[in-house]
């Protein structure tokens, strides 16, 4: 019932009450005052959450210099059901561009914060679990050599891989936090160019024991169809010849092949159990999720186990330890799909095939050939294996020591450790009964089988003194060493000319086999002064030092400094506004860096057979022992408002940041005896605007409606350039390609044409990559005990590289051929338009990607235990993700990368795996 005693000594004391979730309150008690009635005020804003400023360190979010993304678990799952853990941050806070990669079944997104801040590197931010540097490398499973995707010299990963931050399960997560720029990042040093996320998993509490049952059952199915071009007679001849003629005519129907391999709803369900609870000594937090997701791809799915153990223990009076445990067991089995030079992946296949094509298999399972592609994609998808398998385990261990502590000064003594471990599997099996492998074709079957494993070791140690001054002066500083070690080995064996219907590498006539080391060693130290007057005026100075192997000289400390101030206006005493409860202005300034990829200061060795005898030659690419960290500057600033006792609440923020030192493979004099080398070459300026509104509209006894709005933009330009611009990315300026330009954004999209500003080089800009502006809309309605929750996602502009249309115009099976809407003259249909155009200009292949999608919709009802003999608390609900997209993009879905998470070129489309909505019931039962 809320009601509490104390006995306190002395005549006088001040209560201060805090709950999660809701503000603060400060009451003075004495023997006048010894009763005292209080509500807590719901706090929407999470002003007294604490937020990570340091390694070591938290600060009240109402004393927060930098705009900090936060997402907690309400906000991650509490609508519908999540897939993965990284798509379920779409559109949950400011500052970022995700896009998944494809529709396939285990995930696999791009997550770029506050813009591009590499040429080469990886644009994915640093993801640390309880203070674990966490993994996320997108591993290829190397079916190229059936695809023949790098057959025009690329060496991008095309095989439509997942990203390993997928693994992680979005029920065991507490808290989400994304330090976007430098000014908040700068902490971590050269692993943070991209940004930092910072995951909490929930942990256990004093009291009860609770137990949480949840089931979920779901179907999933094609987000929207694109339909099939209707066929004749004259249409069947002009493509596909007169011999075709009859066997059109002799068909007798169309079949609608989309709807059968890319339309296959399948069971979702995820089923969950948890249990918490502890003492004053000892706090547990036990989790299990095990999830079975069928996709919309015959024979494609996603099968997942995950078992959490969180304990917290205190030792002695003096001395805490903390522990996080998480195991991870998957499968994916993620279809065929992406780039082809082959013609064979289901995507290209598809589109390559008209509607009136008998593909189907007779009643002994036997499928014919396709007469007019390189496959039958029917038998392809029934055939043909793209497995990827995780075995992962992830533990870290928190100790805390009060090494001294009096009325004004602590000292604290924090040691850290953790590791993540796993193997990772990939299986690609193309038996020799395919079209494509069979009777000479290809490669008469084919097994490519890999394994990764992956160690990522981390170590900190740091003392942390506070000082707690008259009249409310506080400072607190920290000193800490870290150090991490990240060890990854890959092995691949790709085993062609099977023998019979074998899939053992050794049953094989050739056998290939490649393997990829990558070792590296960081230590670093840093130093951080927090100074807070009277929750007034804040400000905090730092400093990061780091080495690597990675760098050219492994012993040279790169430095990184940060700084920042905040003012709480509403604090100080000449504040009188009943109107506004919060009015905070901000300034915060950082370092970060990138470390150079892996071996780019070294001159690789190439082996070699010459006349039977093994050896090495000199590799054509030059090391470069000069070899730095790109490095990122940041300054943002800003400011935080609440209005009507902070029942409205705004935040603005604007930013700048440069990233100096870009790492890039440059042409060299090959008198030098090389082709290439990794230099230090160009600068890249970000500048955006982040704005949100949280609000409670209505807050009445049975209903309330809390909504959540984000504003935010990125326009980035290339500085500086020591080399000549370049196209990168795609396949060309024929069909739309990126380029590295001076003046210009990096990921601007263009191509040759006819019109428009020819930069002197025959490329002419059509677009760019990056979106106009982003806006997001969340939503809590309750009523009694309903609860809706919806969250709508407007992504204005940015153009895509589509190339499944140009192929189905190739193919003359695009759905809209025979439209007539793009033609200004009204007399050419769209197909031959678009072909008409076809090493003319790009321009057909660059279409705007922008949408506004429902992303999530949930409906709950409310049971408490008292109308359920006391005995658990029901919750039952029906839940949808992405059930409406309003787009002119002309293919499946805007959101696609068909070379995964590259810096540059994530948006060019090669018929990928097609994404997919979903609808879930669910039923949740806490005891």
């Amino acid at each position: 019932d809320g009601t509490f005693l104390l006995e306190i000594a002395g005549d006088e004391a001040i209560l201060n009450l805090t709950y999660l979730g809701y503000r603060s309150e400060t009451v003075i008690v004495n023997q006048d005052n010894t009763i005292v009635n209080l509500q807590l005020r719901e706090d929407i804003a999470n002003l007294d959450e604490v937020v990570v400023t340091g390694l070591a360190s938290t600060v009240k979010r109402s004393n927060l210099a930098n705009s900090v993304g936060f997402i907690d678990g309400k906000t991650l799952t509490g609508t519908t059901v999540q897939s993965t853990m990284d798509g379920a941050l779409y559109g949950k806070f400011k500052g970022a561009n995700i896009s998944a990669n494809s529709g396939a079944p285990g995930g696999g997104i791009s997550i770029k914060l506050r813009g591009v801040t590499s040429l080469t590197a990886s644009s994915q931010p640093l993801f640390i679990v309880d203070g674990v540097y966490v993994d996320n490398s997108a591993i290829k499973a190397g079916f190229d050599i059936v695809t023949k995707s790098q057959a025009g010299g690329s060496t991008n990963v095309q095989d439509d891989p997942s990203n390993r931050i997928a693994d992680l399960d979005p029920e065991d997560i507490e808290t989400i936090e994304v330090l976007k720029g430098a000014s908040a990042a700068a902490i971590y040093g050269s692993r943070a160019g991209a940004g930092v996320v910072i995951i909490t998993t929930k942990r256990g509490n004093s009291g009860k024991t609770q137990v949480r049952l949840s089931q979920s059952i779901g179907t999933n199915f094609l987000i929207r169809k694109m339909g099939q071009r209707s066929w004749d007679a004259a249409k069947v001849e002009s493509f596909f010849g007169a011999d075709q003629v009859p066997v059109f005519q002799a068909t007798g129907s169309l079949f609608d092949y989309e709807n059968e391999l890319y339309n296959n709803p399948g069971l979702m369900s995820t089923s969950r159990i948890s249990i918490s609870g502890g003492n004053d000594k000892t706090k547990f937090f036990a989790g299990g999720t095990y999830k079975d997701d069928a996709g919309i791809v015959q024979n494609t799915g996603y099968e997942k186990s995950s078992i959490r153990l969180n304990l917290d223990h205190k030792v002695a009076d003096w001395i805490d330890v903390g522990i996080s445990s998480n195991y991870i067991s998957s499968s994916a089995d993620r279809g065929y799909f992406n780039n082809d030079n082959s013609g064979t992946t289901l995507g290209v296949s598809f589109v390559g095939t008209p509607s009136w094509i008998d593909l189907h298999s007779d009643v002994d399972g036997n499928f014919p050939n396709n007469p007019v592609a390189s496959a039958n994609f029917l038998q392809t998808a029934t055939q043909v294996t793209n497995n990827e398998n995780v075995n992962r385990f992830i533990m870290g261990t928190n100790v805390r020591a009060r090494i001294f502590y009096n009325a004004r000064n602590s000292l604290n003594f924090i040691l850290r450790g953790g590791i993540d471990y796993y193997t990772f599997g990939t299986t690609a099996i193309f038996p020799r009964t395919l079209q494509f492998q069979k009777d000479g074709n290809g490669t008469n079957g084919a097994s490519i089988q890999g394994r990764t494993t992956n160690s990522n070791k981390t170590y900190s140690a740091f003392l942390v003194h506070t000082y707690s001054g008259e009249r409310g002066i506080g400072f607190r500083t920290q000193v800490g060493l870290t150090a991490a070690d990240f060890d990854q080995n890959t092995i691949r064996n790709s085993a062609t000319f099977l023998i019979g219907t074998q899939s053992n590498l050794d049953q094989a006539g050739s056998i290939q086999i490649q393997q990829n080391i990558i070792d590296q060693k960081d230590r670093g130290f840093f130093i951080q002064e927090e100074f807070n007057l009277q929750d007034k005026i804040l400000m905090t100075a730092g400093v990061r030092g780091d080495k690597s192997s990675n760098n050219g000289d492994a012993n040279n400390l790169n430095y990184y400094p940060k700084g920042s101030v905040a003012v709480n206006l509403h604090e100080f005493q000449f504040w009188n506004s009943s109107a506004i409860d919060l009015f905070k202005v901000r300034v915060a300034y950082g370092q970060s860096g990138n470390f150079p990829r892996f071996g780019a200061i070294f001159t690789p060795l190439i082996p070699t057979n010459f006349a039977g005898t093994t050896g090495s030659v000199i590799g054509s690419t030059r090391g470069n022992r000069a070899l730095g960290p790109e490095k990122q500057t940041e300054i943002e600033a800003g400011f935080d408002l609440g209005i009507f006792n902070n029942k409205v609440l705004l935040d603005f923020t604007v930013y700048r940041k440069n990233i100096d030192d870009l790492v890039l493979d440059v042409d060299v004099p090959t008198s030098s005896g090389f082709s290439r080398k990794w230099t230090n070459v160009g600068q890249i300026n970000n500048w955006g605007i982040e704005a949100g509104i949280s609000a409670f509209v209505l807050r009445k006894e049975n209903l309330a409606w809390e909504t959540i709005a984000n504003f935010w933009l990125n326009r980035a330009t290339v500085e500086r350039l020591d080399v000549p611009a370049y196209n990168t990315g795609a396949f060309g300026a024929t069909l739309g390609t990126y380029r590295i330009q001076r003046g210009e954004s990096p990921t601007q999209v263009g191509g040759i044409g006819t019109t428009g500003d020819d930069d002197g080089d025959g490329f002419i800009k059509y677009g760019d990559a990056e979106p106009d502006f982003q806006l997001s809309w969340l939503n809590y309605v309750t009523y009694k005990q309903f609860q809706l929750s919806f969250l709508f996602h407007w992504k204005e502009g940015g153009e895509n590289v589509n190339l499944t249309t140009l192929l189905s115009d190739l193919f003359g099976t695009s759905p809209d051929f025979d439209d007539k809407d793009l033609d200004p003259s009204g007399t050419m249909s769209n197909g031959d338009f678009r072909l008409n155009a076809l090493g003319v200009t790009a321009a057909p292949w660059i279409e705007d990607a922008g949408y506004l999608r429902l992303r999530e919709v949930g409906l709950f009802y409310n049971i408490p235990r008292a109308k359920l003999s006391e005995i658990f608390d029901l919750r039952l609900g029906v839940t949808g993700r992405n059930l409406w997209l309003k787009s002119n993009y002309n293919s499946y879905d805007p959101e696609v990368s068909n070379f995964g998470s590259n810096a540059i070129s994530s948006a060019v489309e090669v018929t990928p795996f097609p994404a997919s909505r979903s609808i879930h019931f669910n039923v949740t039962a806490t005891f």
